[in-house]
């Protein structure tokens, strides 16, 4: 690989409590469940012979947890960066799909139409929330020229991620699927962001996963 490029692994968080309830997490610390941490443990395998120099999560702990058992495996330290975090959904989180309909249905409308700028009451707005995570990804790829990072956050943050390499907008619908513990590929070099490779599951075989779109963190394609 040229000295000049990074390469990728972007991830999302195992499995939690209010994935499958279909409530939005955004910046709440909810731990992983049961399922979820199997699913760390199977990740670490699957990431034991990629050659990985650096690990950085979300210090969000269902992010943190899943790369603290990424680290145990590849003798790698796990470094927290804030910029990693889920995006801030104000006063929808904790609610799922349908309470928010019910309760907040302009909300719900803006949301589910991609609005880039929409923000909750208390909340980033997706245009904002896009900046955060494709600066915060640009600027820890950047230390690491020539060299493999993982990298373990959230869906919404991997969907800026995918857009960010496709050059696809905010407001296009999504059409890909970013499960948990999935693994991801990109690279980067000072022009930007390509993709390699896209929601690789393999070391999940068998399990039932759950797609970002039903964790309430942005609105199903």
């Amino acid at each position: 690989m040229s000295d000049t490029v990074t390469r990728l692994l972007v991830i999302r968080h195992g499995e939690t409590a209010w994935n499958i309830e279909t409530r939005i997490q955004g910046q709440i610390d909810i731990p992983l469940n049961d399922h979820g941490r199997w699913q760390a443990g199977r990740l670490a395998k699957a990431l034991a012979d990629e050659g990985i120099h650096a690990l950085y999560a979300s210090d969000l702990s269902r992010a943190a947890e899943t790369a603290e058992a990424v680290a145990r495996v590849i003798d790698v330290p796990m470094v927290v960066d804030e910029g990693l975090r889920e995006r801030h959904f104000g006063r929808l989180e904790g609610l799922t799909h349908d309470e928010i309909a019910a309760q907040w249905p302009e909300d719900a409308r803006r949301w589910r139409g991609r609005d880039p700028l929409y923000g909750p009451a208390g909340g980033e707005t997706l245009a904002s929330f896009y900046d955060r995570c494709v600066g915060t990804l640009a600027r820890l790829a950047s230390r690491h020229p020539g060299q493999t990072v993982a990298i373990v956050a959230h869906g919404g943050v991997l969907d800026c991620f995918y857009r960010a390499a496709n050059r696809v907008s905010l407001e296009e619908p999504r059409a890909w699927k970013i499960t948990n513990a999935s693994i991801n590929r990109l690279l980067y070099t000072p022009e930007g962001f390509s993709l390699v490779a896209w929601a690789d599951c393999r070391h999940l075989e068998g399990d039932d996963d759950l797609d970002e779109a039903t964790d309430g963190v942005v609105a199903p394609a």
